[in-house]
C-alpha cells in the first residue's frame, strides 16, 4: 500500500528533508504519517511529486502507479470515486523567509527582529503574494490549533476580520523590540488591539499606538 512513511523511505528521504522539499515542518510531516492530520486532497497533491507517485495512490492507498488491478475495480461495486485527481499544473517555485525562535516568552511571542531561521518553498496559496513569509510557532500557547515548531505562512495583503487567525507585531514599550504573537484575532479599533489565547485560554489587549501589524495566516503546516 502506497503510505507517506513507505514511499518517503523508499526514496531514502527523511522527514526533515521531505519536510523541507514540500515547505511545511517536521512535525506537520510525522502528524500526516501517523494520521494525527487527515491527508487532505491538497496535502496528497503537494506530497505526491516528492514520493514519485500520484495524489489519487496517496489518498486512497493504491499501488504507487496510482491504479488498482485488482478485480472488480471499475465495476458498479467499486469504492473507489468515479472522479480523477488529476496532476497538478507547477509554475516555478519561490522560497520565503521563515521567522521566529527556538523558545517563545510566556505567551508564545517572540522576536521580529528580522532574523531568518530558513526559507521553505511558499505554498500555492500564497506564492503569488508581495511580501508573504512564515513564522514558526513557539511553545504551545495556541494548542490545538497550532502546535510548537508548526509554520504557518502568511499573507500580508488579505484583509482581516473577526476570528482569523493572525500574526501580530508589537512594541511593548516605546522603543523596545517588535514582539510577535500567533493568535485569533477578535478585534482592532482606534483604542486597541484585542487577541485571543488558547492555551492557557484568555486574552490579549495591547494600545493601538503599540500595534505595528496584524498580518492574516492563510494556513499552517504547508507549505
Amino acid at each position: 500500500m502506497s503510505t507517506i512513511k513507505d514511499l518517503r523511505e523508499k526514496q531514502g528521504l527523511s522527514q526533515q528533508q521531505l519536510a523541507d522539499r514540500v515547505g511545511t515542518s517536521q512535525p506537520q510531516i510525522k502528524r500526516l504519517e501517523t494520521g494525527e492530520r487527515k491527508l487532505t486532497k491538497e496535502w496528497a497533491e503537494r506530497l505526491a511529486p516528492h514520493l514519485q507517485t500520484t495524489a489519487l495512490a496517496l489518498m486512497f492507498e493504491l499501488p504507487s502507479g496510482g491504479t488498482d488491478t485488482s478485480p472488480g475495480v471499475g465495476s458498479q461495486n467499486s469504492d473507489l470515486p468515479n472522479a480523477e485527481i488529476r496532476g497538478k499544473v507547477e509554475g516555478k517555485g519561490r522560497k520565503i523567509p521563515v521567522y521566529g525562535q527556538a523558545v517563545g516568552g510566556i505567551d508564545g511571542e517572540f522576536l521580529m527582529n528580522g532574523s531568518v531561521l530558513y526559507e521553505v518553498m511558499a505554498p500555492p496559496v500564497i506564492s503569488h503574494i508581495r511580501g508573504a513569509y512564515a513564522v514558526q510557532v513557539s511553545g504551545d500557547s495556541m494548542y490545538p490549533r497550532y502546535e510548537d515548531g508548526e509554520i504557518c505562512f502568511v499573507d500580508p495583503m488579505r484583509r482581516v476580520r473577526k476570528g482569523d487567525y493572525v500574526i501580530a507585531q508589537v512594541h511593548l514599550e516605546e522603543h523596545g523590540p517588535l514582539l510577535a504573537y500567533v493568535k485569533k484575532f477578535l478585534r482592532h479599533n482606534a483604542e486597541e488591539l484585542v487577541l485571543e489565547q488558547f492555551n492557557p485560554h484568555k486574552e490579549l489587549k495591547f494600545p493601538a499606538g503599540a500595534v505595528h501589524s496584524v498580518h492574516f495566516i492563510a494556513l499552517a503546516g504547508v507549505a
